[in-house]
């Protein structure tokens, strides 16, 4: 159930964002909720390279998606979103277990991500699958980078964090 994004579903991604992201507007984020997919092209360049995957359901229509970057040497997620009305299934697990196995078979050694420390589908969900909170310190200059990016667009009012997974370590899903 997962595979590469062809170029004709890249508008349905963003259509999963939107509706993934209306889901911060629960909670009061609705700068985030109201912020808007990723570009096309942006979606475009992530599926050229080989690293946007789709999550189908059983008319191969995709419901969940993560477009995966390269930073400083370690694959990074750029995003990851399931349609809500697929949420619940463990399909972001298995679209982050592809991302990791892809990661290894690159030789690279881990996997990080940006996100918002206090989001239950955020922060806490990632520790639990294995990702941990990076300190300040520890963040390499392409991460910096990307935080401070965040910050000028005004995610910072809520907390974020970068996190980082080990791929040897990564406990991935028995069925996968």
């Amino acid at each position: 159930m997962i595979r590469q994004a062809t170029l004709d579903e890249l508008p349905v991604l963003r259509d999963i964002e939107d509706a993934s992201g209306k889901l911060f507007a629960d909670i009061g984020m609705t700068m985030v909720a109201d912020d808007p997919p990723p570009p096309l092209e942006t979606l475009r360049e992530f599926q050229r390279a080989g690293r946007a995957w789709v999550w189908t359901d059983d008319t191969d229509h995709p419901v969940g998606y993560l477009i995966l970057g390269i930073v400083d040497g370690a694959a990074h997620v750029e995003q990851v979103s399931v349609h809500p009305d697929h949420a619940g299934r463990r399909i972001g697990k298995r679209l982050l277990d592809h991302a990791v196995r892809w990661a290894k078979d690159q030789g690279m050694q881990a996997i990080t991500l940006t996100t918002f420390v206090d989001v239950a589908w955020n922060g806490p969900y990632y520790e639990r699958l294995g990702f941990r909170y990076l300190p300040a310190a520890d963040e390499t200059p392409a991460l910096c980078a990307i935080r401070a990016a965040e910050a000028a667009h005004g995610l910072d009012q809520w907390p974020r964090a970068c996190m980082r997974a080990e791929v040897d370590t990564w406990a991935f899903d028995p069925a996968f």
